[in-house]
Parts: C-alpha cells; sequence; structure tokens
C-alpha cells in the first residue's frame, strides 16, 4: 500500500505533509504503508493507491481509479489526522 502527498513543486510542502501521514500512521500503528511525495506533474494514477492534495490543485489533477484525500488545509494537523485515520479505517489497515 502507498500514500502520496502531492503538491505544486514536489518539495517542502509534500515532504511536511509526507512526515506527518508517517507521524499519524504509526501513532495508529499501522505498518506496510509506503509514504512518499511527489509534484503535481508526477502524480499519477498508478503512483499510489491513495493520494493525499491541497485544496488547491485537487480540481487540476485527474487522478482515475485511486482514492484522492483532499486537505483544506496542509499545515492542520488535527484534520491530517482525522483523514488519515478514516483511510485507515476505510482501507481496512489497522
Amino acid at each position: 500500500m502507498k500514500f502520496m502527498a502531492v503538491c505544486g513543486s514536489g518539495l517542502g510542502s509534500s515532504f511536511m505533509v509526507e512526515m506527518n501521514i508517517q507521524k499519524v500512521l504509526n501513532e495508529l500503528g499501522v505498518t506496510g504503508v509506503e509514504v512518499e511525495h511527489s509534484d503535481v506533474a508526477s502524480a499519477h494514477s498508478g503512483a499510489a493507491d491513495v493520494f493525499f492534495l491541497a485544496k488547491d490543485i485537487a480540481d487540476g489533477l485527474h487522478l482515475d481509479g485511486v482514492k484522492v484525500v483532499v486537505l483544506d488545509s496542509i499545515i492542520d494537523m488535527d484534520e491530517l489526522r482525522t483523514k488519515v485515520t478514516g483511510v485507515v479505517e476505510e482501507l481496512g489497515l489497522k
């Protein structure tokens, strides 16, 4: 299973979200999930099973056949924790 954080340039903000997703997964005791970050141009349906995107880029990115999680704020840990937990439960990863 692979989660991917995506931002416009694939540098700072997506890396921060990647680290925070990993932190939440660790808190939940979830193992076996690879977490990476990417820029918009490199994000495609086969690159990951679940994509986490900021809402400002979500409309312009078309990822068919995969789960897309839109973040209202990439710095809100409570929102990220809630959404990662929901995905974990939905996919039966815990």
